[in-house]
C-alpha cells in the first residue's frame, strides 16, 4: 500500500511540474534542481526499460546518455565499441534536429559529444554528461508525448 500511495504521489508531483511549468526550452532554464530531478526520475521510471533499448524517443535519450557515462567512469572506455557510438550519435542527431533547443545549446551538446566520442581518452567528470542530460529534459519539456521508436538492430547495449 506504501508503494502505490509513493508512486501516485510522485506522479502527481511530476505531472503538476510537467503541465504547470511555464518553462521555455529555447531560454535559460528557469527550472531548480529538484524539478530536473523529478522529471529525470519520471522519464527514467516511465520510459527506460529494465534492460535493452526504449520503445521510446524520451526514454532512448536518456537511456543513452546514462549508458555512455556509465561506459567513460565505470569501464575507462575499455569496452568502448560501434554500440556506443550509436548511442551517442543517436542523442547528437536526435536534439540537434530538433527545433526546441536553442543554437547555442546545440553547439554546447555537439562539442560534449565529439569529447565523449574521443573514446581512448575517456572523459570521467560528470559535468558533460549533466548538461547533455539536462538539453534531454529541456527537451522532453516540449516533446511530452511518447514518441514511438524502432530498436536499432545494429545496438547491441
Amino acid at each position: 500500500m506504501q508503494m502505490l500511495i509513493r508512486m501516485i504521489l510522485f506522479l502527481v508531483t511530476t505531472s503538476f511540474l510537467i503541465i504547470g511549468c511555464d518553462h521555455e526550452p529555447k531560454g535559460k532554464s528557469t527550472m531548480t534542481e529538484q524539478e530536473y530531478d523529478d522529471i529525470g526520475r519520471f522519464i527514467w521510471n516511465t520510459y527506460v526499460p529494465k534492460s535493452g533499448q526504449s520503445d521510446t524517443v524520451q526514454g532512448e535519450l536518456l537511456r543513452a546518455n546514462e549508458k555512455l557515462r556509465d561506459e567513460c567512469h565505470r569501464n575507462g572506455n575499455i569496452n568502448w565499441d560501434s554500440g556506443h557510438e550509436i548511442l551517442a550519435n543517436y542523442i547528437l542527431t536526435t536534439l540537434t534536429e530538433s527545433p526546441d533547443l536553442s543554437d547555442e545549446a546545440k553547439a554546447e551538446l555537439k562539442r560534449d559529444i565529439e569529447r565523449v566520442l574521443d573514446y581512448e581518452y575517456p572523459y570521467t567528470e560528470d559535468d558533460l554528461f549533466d548538461r547533455t542530460e539536462r538539453k534531454i529534459f529541456d527537451w522532453y519539456l516540449a516533446n511530452q508525448e511518447p514518441i514511438p521508436r524502432s530498436h536499432n538492430p545494429d545496438l547491441y547495449r
